[in-house]
């Protein structure tokens, strides 16, 4: 039997690359979704992925998501953390609400998708997991304080799970992609993603088959000895 791979955030952008590279690998693959119903019975309409809807930065809707995930599926092996919001605002003009709103999404979100099924993965003595954090948790980002604060926080998440895991043959990583030519990112005006390749030493965007190509060597079985690391896929633009 395959190992089953879940994705938060599975069926657009990002996302659905690591998805449909996983499946691609031969993993039995679960995607996540927030609220597009239309664009998420496409994505399995397209690749034969299963897609479950739930809000990850509720814990009881988390965690039911997962039991029947592992219910139609079996155990999850591997989690893929990568659900993300953003709520840009410079500091000054930013709400409690925007300030709450990527918190719960992109740092508790992370919490609540590992903590109900660390446990198994300890019994079974496997467990392969991966944040997806950004470049601007690494650098910090004008008008993201809330963004920049998630981010940075998913490598601490990943780091002490690390050193908790390592000995029952969980692992835990993280990526932090530089800009990459998602919807998001293509929807901005022509000047300003020129202004962003010109700061990218590679010359152009990243792809998200390439975040997704990471990915799958960090869920490996023979990956186990990359723990507690971050691979960050940026094309130059920043080193830690």
């Amino acid at each position: 039997m395959s190992r089953v791979a879940l994705v938060t955030g599975g069926s657009r952008g990002i996302g659905a690359a690591i998805s449909k590279t996983l499946k691609d690998a031969g993993y039995t693959v679960a995607a996540t979704y927030a609220g597009n119903d239309e664009k998420a019975a496409a994505f399995t309409a397209e690749t034969g992925i299963k897609t479950y809807k739930w809000n990850v930065g509720s814990y009881d809707e988390s965690a039911a998501g997962l039991a029947q995930v592992e219910a139609d599926l079996g155990p999850i092996d591997i989690v893929v953390a990568n659900a993300g919001i953003t709520r840009d605002a410079p500091f000054h003009k930013m709400t409690r609400e925007q300030w709450q709103e990527v918190i719960d999404t992109n740092l508790t979100g992370v919490f609540n998708t590992v903590h109900p099924i660390w446990p198994g993965m300890r019994e079974r003595k496997f467990g392969r997991i991966v944040v997806i954090s950004s470049i601007n948790g690494q650098k910090g980002q004008f008008g993201q304080v809330n963004y920049a604060a998630t981010k940075a926080g998913d490598l601490g998440i990943v780091k002490s799970l690390a050193q908790e895991g390592a000995r029952f043959g969980i692992t835990a990583n993280a990526i932090c992609p530089g800009y990459i030519a998602t919807e998001m990112v293509m929807a901005v005006p022509e000047k300003v993603r020129e202004a962003i390749i010109g700061q990218i030493p590679t010359g152009r965007l990243g792809e998200p088959e390439e975040i997704a190509r990471c990915v799958k060597f960090l869920v490996e079985d023979d990956a186990g000895f990359v723990n507690g690391s971050t691979i960050s896929a940026n094309g130059g633009q920043f080193f830690v």
